[in-house]
């Protein structure tokens, strides 16, 4: 295992020094889209390799259900690529130059990262994804799927391999670690500071975890998606009703959804009962502070402070009341995990001072929470969402996998 990850630290290592044009970039992942379409068959029978191994060690039904690779999931893979091609080269772009009094010409350059390792579990999408992201950013990626779609990831990325290499290009770009033992997470992890620059998780909270905690080489990501909708004062009701059920239950598995409902006190009565009702007929738990229960239903589930900090994952939500939009904002900046937070409001003054207080990478306005998502930005997809406070944060796409460096220039000048 040791020699075998070394080695591809090493290839990718070489491979990142090779220079690619945008043109040629763009030529390999149109290729990739047309050898994704001609061996359709080919990856759906080795998906089918996965799920039947997912369904003898009993999976649970939503973990097999993201594995499954149909002819429509295979023809969203394929958009998502072709999304990449239309976006623009981000690397190589002047983003500032200026001239200073002594004489040197400073021009600030965008470049891509380097090597590129990252970490995920089931979908076997994010295979091609990733790939594509990374490669037309000009980074070379090393990719460990999880053991659950191992056929799936390593026909995709051979595919992409193909492509590179069919166009002359350093097939090393993308790489497919071909070992399923976890310990070699733990190699990644600590032992590659080497040959790797950035990790990137993406998998449920034990991974992402496990990978903050342990890893020596810098990570971008998130921990948990504790995402809030607040309810203001000035709220328009059918706008509220229509937004807080598709925050919440439109897809309860994925990090944009809302898993706590703040509504200002005035409003409970109004409207905000008719919210509650209409989350619960369709199938959501609720969990309520007193003011909830007392205004709503004193049968519901009585909310403790763990609940706050709770990631539900599920068609479970906790509500509180707040008595205005200073207490709602101390709560999400309390209790949130700098994921995605909304205000539903109709006044301006109270929307800009939400917008500008929480800590959050993503802050909505009168939107749900569920277009925290990387494709939904115009970014062609996304390898990731990161809460860090050093950037990237929120949604990390084509534009969010460089870096930069500064070219300066004179006639000769030395320093006094």
């Amino acid at each position: 295992m040791r020699d075998l990850l070394f080695n591809m630290g090493r290839r990718s290592k070489k491979a990142f020094f090779s220079s690619i044009n945008s043109k040629v970039k763009d030529k390999v992942l149109e290729d990739y889209c047309q050898l994704i379409e001609k061996n359709k068959e080919l990856i759906i029978r080795e998906n089918k390799k996965d799920i039947k191994k997912a369904t003898e060690k009993k999976l649970a039904e939503n973990l097999i259900n993201r594995l499954i690779l149909s002819e429509d999931k295979i023809f969203n893979i394929i958009n998502s690529i072709k999304k990449i091609i239309k976006l623009k080269d981000p690397t190589n772009i002047v983003l500032e130059k200026w001239k200073r009094p002594n004489g040197l010409n400073i021009s600030k350059i965008s470049i891509p990262i380097g090597i590129i390792a990252v970490i995920y579990e089931s979908r076997p999408n994010v295979t091609s994804d990733v790939a594509a992201l990374c490669f037309k950013s000009g980074n070379c990626v090393i990719l460990k799927g999880g053991s659950e779609a191992f056929f799936s990831n390593q026909i995709l990325s051979r595919l992409f391999r193909k492509s590179l290499k069919k166009n002359k290009v350093d097939e090393n770009f993308v790489q497919f670690i071909p070992i399923k033992k976890r310990n070699v997470v733990d190699f990644l992890l600590t032992k590659m500071t080497k040959f790797i620059d950035v990790i990137i998780p993406r998998g449920g909270k034990s991974l992402v975890k496990k990978i903050q905690n342990l890893s020596t080489v810098p990570t971008i990501g998130h921990l948990e998606g504790v995402c809030h909708t607040y309810v203001d004062k000035d709220a328009n009701p059918r706008i509220a009703k229509r937004l807080v059920y598709n925050a919440k239950l439109r897809n309860t598995a994925i990090c944009g959804a809302t898993e706590t409902i703040l509504f200002h006190e005035k409003i409970i009565k109004k409207f905000g009962n008719s919210i509650i009702k209409n989350l619960e007929d369709n199938g959501c738990k609720i969990i309520g502070d007193k003011k909830i229960r007392f205004f709503y239903d004193k049968k519901i589930i009585a909310a403790t402070n763990k609940d706050w900090s709770k990631e539900y994952l599920s068609p479970t939500v906790s509500i509180k009341s707040v008595k205005n939009l200073d207490e709602a904002i101390m709560h999400i900046n309390k209790y949130g995990t700098m994921h995605t937070d909304c205000i539903i409001t109709q006044n301006k003054k109270s929307a800009k001072k939400f917008l500008n207080e929480v800590k959050s990478s993503i802050a909505m306005l009168n939107t749900s929470t569920q277009f925290a998502d990387g494709g939904e930005f115009g970014f062609g997809g996304e390898v990731g969402i990161s809460t860090n406070m050093l950037p990237p944060r929120g949604p990390v796409g084509l534009n969010q996998l460089v870096s930069y460096k500064y070219k300066i220039t004179s006639n000769g000048k030395i320093r006094k």
